[in-house]
């Protein structure tokens, strides 16, 4: 029995260790995407309202791919299902890089509308198509977590299992920063290439402050590619790292099943799929689930996707710096995970919803913080302050997949994650199109103020956040007592 217990703490730790570790490098081939905006609207003349179309189809089209790989996920090996995922999310990486050239190879030309919007299309393609491969790695991740530890140890361990995706998006944030930063071709002294970008940029060059930035962009020209290929690399390394170390479920290395329920009928069978019905499709707590996901996940891509050009455009941060902050803002989140986890478990006996509840009250505060900070704050205090909302809205985006995890029981763990999932990510129609729009409107009626209206939106959707975990408070921990009795 003490083999057993030690052999299980060991696979458990090697499970939770190895999915961390290649879920972090799912980020890498994703939200390198957000650093090569600035340069790429700086070079080409792409629009906000082109990238927003982009980031929506990059939240919508990854929502379904996650439901869809949900429900494979609690089906088959996800050893196999998370390192093809990530195999095929490199590939796609190594295309993005070559975007301009196969707009080229297809219009004949090196500038131009024909040539923007050629480019804008390809790019709407590959990230469909690396958005469709994305949806394998969190399901996988689901379905392994919820087999491997036990219902009251969740909370805790899923939490340190979630800070996965904040250290990928702080490493791939330092580095993608780095790389627009430092790498490209200095043309700032040529005067046409400087023109053309104050044009797309729509800055006046007697400005001189602004043409600051200009002349940063110019000194970095074909930088973005960068941001596509090393992490693609990376991500490559990764999926060769999975298929070594990963394992399925602890039945597949000869170690007992933590929960019974997992051992009731065969999945795909008549008495599966009625299970699925009860503890998903017609579970009430998960839909509320689901609607505060969305919520959640709007205030977070509005920072993720659009933190490097909000700090660039309307706080004149290098994209250096952005970098840096947008680093923090993850590694904060870092720390709310783990302390809303331990306090998840410590204090609210499992009830991962009223945690929820008092994050995205605390996201709220620090966001109006944020919003009547002047603009000549210290970037000290605007970096510890933004971050703070980073703290704040990790909580429930860890919590809510626990949560799922927990009322749709181990057994329907992938499916459930999934469908709140899908959620999650249709808020790119307002955090990618809606706000790349609406910034674009207001540039041309009040440039000055564009970012500070979608500030105001963010704090109103975190308080919607708030009233829809209001509705979830008297809902019990998780389901298995209620499973195990049948």
């Amino acid at each position: 029995m003490e083999k057993t217990t030690k052999s299980f703490v060991y696979w458990q730790w090697r499970t939770i260790f190895a999915t961390m570790i290649g879920y972090a490098l799912f980020y890498f081939v994703r939200k390198n995407f957000s650093f090569a905006i600035p340069g790429l609207s700086a070079e080409y003349g792409i629009t906000k309202t082109s990238f927003g179309i982009i980031l929506t189809l990059v939240t919508v089209v990854y929502g379904l791919s996650r439901f869809l790989n949900g429900l494979v996920a609690d089906r088959i090996n996800a050893r196999y299902h998370m390192a093809i995922g990530l195999l095929l999310c490199a590939i796609a990486n190594y295309a993005f890089g070559f975007g301009a050239d196969l707009s080229t190879l297809i219009t004949g030309e090196t500038s131009g509308p024909q040539f923007t919007n050629m480019m804008v299309l390809i790019f709407g393609i590959i990230v469909l198509s690396n958005n469709l491969f994305q949806g394998t790695g969190f399901p996988p991740c689901a379905r392994l977590l919820s087999h491997w530890i036990p219902a009251n140890e969740l909370s805790t361990k899923m939490s340190i299992w979630n800070t996965s995706h904040s250290i990928g998006a702080s490493i791939v944030a330092i580095l993608c920063g780095y790389v627009m930063g430092t790498m490209g071709s200095n043309m700032s002294a040529n005067p046409e290439i400087v023109a053309n970008i104050a044009a797309h940029l729509h800055v006046d060059m007697a400005d001189a402050d602004k043409m600051q930035s200009v002349l940063d962009s110019a000194a970095h020209i074909g930088a973005w590619r960068w941001c596509f290929w090393i992490p693609a690399t990376i991500a490559l390394a990764g999926s060769l790292g999975i298929f070594i170390f990963l394992r399925d479920t602890p039945s597949s290395v000869g170690l007992p099943e933590i929960h019974t329920v997992n051992k009731k009928g065969k999945e795909g069978g008549e008495e599966y799929k009625a299970f699925l019905r009860k503890m998903v499709f017609r579970n009430k707590w998960i839909w509320i689930l689901g609607v505060a996901n969305f919520f959640v996940y709007i205030v977070r891509f509005a920072v993720l996707d659009w933190g490097p050009t909000f700090l660039k455009e309307a706080r004149g941060m290098s994209l250096a710096n952005a970098g840096w902050t947008v680093a923090v803002f993850e590694i904060f989140g870092i720390i709310g995970m783990l302390f809303s986890g331990w306090a998840t478990d410590k204090w609210l006996k499992g009830k991962t919803h009223r945690t929820c509840l008092f994050c995205m009250l605390g996201v709220a505060v620090f966001m109006y913080i944020f919003f009547i900070l002047p603009i000549d704050t210290p970037m000290w205090l605007m970096v510890v302050t933004l971050a703070m909302a980073g703290f704040f809205i990790y909580g429930p985006q860890a919590l809510i997949g626990i949560s799922a995890c927990n009322q749709a029981t181990n057994r329907a763990a992938a499916t459930a994650n999934g469908l709140i999932g899908m959620f999650g990510y249709a808020s790119g129609l307002v955090s990618g199109v809606g706000v790349g729009l609406f910034v674009d409107l207001m540039n041309k009626v009040n440039p000055d103020k564009s970012w500070d209206y979608v500030f105001m939106g963010m704090i109103g959707i975190a308080i919607l956040g708030i009233i829809v975990f209001m509705f979830m408070w008297n809902a019990k921990a998780d389901a298995y007592g209620e499973t195990d009795k049948q």
